[in-house]
């Protein structure tokens, strides 16, 4: 069955007031990202020991460790091409993100969960069949890695990255053809490099999901892609919805917010956003427990 989850800090840094607020809504599956000001591969033991303890009191799991392994330059000596959000992670060269994956799979092992988010590189160049080709050699040691532990590698594409669409991204999937390397699926990323996200990207990446992200866009006058309420955007999530419930995916739709409400607040905007979720969930005949009021934009 599909079922909501959310990237707790999108809610809260302050990790137990993002869990209560995803309990008003009752959703049970958190994906650790950052908490307490701390992003979730640097986390100290006892942070560890804190987040543990405040999911079993509420009877909450980890859905996914949402790490920003391989955001970094595929390309040292190239000039960067610009960059994205680390939420609150260090950068680091690409010689140190097979340390960091190990770092993620003691995670995984220690909140009992097999799903590690990854990118594919800062968006620096065009993306060439070469650059591709340097992709898959960059990757393929991480999943090597993945299968001998027993996790799966869930490749986010992220508009900031070379891999930003869910054409890009299905390519790389293909090629390295591992069911320990699949799709976590981005929509909102994907608008923002100018892809229709339903139906053309969705159908190039379908066969290769394992999570969703779910966050909503919307153009302004200049032309530009901004975040919005979940529902009130530009991306058919209603369609995208229907589609995964039609083609049988099981698993979770995850709140990635990003909207910010006049007020700044970034759980109010994330309310106003499972408000919306919940409700396109219902809409196409998914199960849910009871959502908030309507809101207005």
């Amino acid at each position: 069955m599909i079922r909501p989850a959310v990237i707790t800090d999108e809610i809260s840094q302050e990790f137990e007031r993002a869990l209560d607020v995803m309990l008003e809504y009752g959703v049970r599956d958190a994906e650790l990202r950052s908490l307490w000001g701390t992003n979730v591969l640097d986390l100290t033991t006892a942070q560890k020991e804190r987040a543990r303890a405040a999911l079993a009191a509420r009877g909450m799991r980890v859905c996914s460790i949402a790490s920003p392994i391989f955001k970094c330059n595929l390309y040292p000596d190239v000039p960067e091409g610009g960059t994205g959000p680390l939420h609150l992670a260090v950068e680091r060269p690409l010689e140190q993100q097979l340390a960091l994956l190990e770092r993620a799979i003691e995670l995984c092992r220690y909140f009992n969960t097999r799903l590690v988010r990854i990118f594919a590189f800062w968006r620096q160049c065009e993306l060439t069949e070469q650059v591709i080709a340097d992709i898959v050699a960059a990757i393929e040691p991480a999943v090597r890695r993945a299968e001998q532990a027993e996790i799966v590698l869930g490749l986010e594409n992220e508009h900031a990255c070379l891999l930003g669409t869910g054409r890009e991204t299905a390519v790389v999937l293909e090629t390295i053809g591992s069911p320990h390397l699949r799709a976590i699926w981005d929509p909102g990323n994907a608008f923002f490099l100018g892809e229709t996200p339903f139906p053309d990207g969705y159908d190039a990446i379908r066969n290769y999901l394992t999570h969703v992200h779910v966050k909503d866009a919307t153009r302004g006058a200049d032309g530009k892609p901004r975040w919005t309420v979940v529902g009130h955007g530009e991306i058919d999530f209603s369609g995208q919805i229907g589609a995964l419930v039609r083609d049988g995916y099981q698993r979770l739709l995850s709140l990635e917010t990003h909207y910010k409400p006049a007020s700044g607040d970034p759980e109010e905007g994330s309310r106003h956003c499972l408000d919306g979720l919940l409700r396109l969930l219902r809409e196409a005949g998914v199960q849910t427990p009871a959502s908030g009021s309507a809101i207005d934009i």
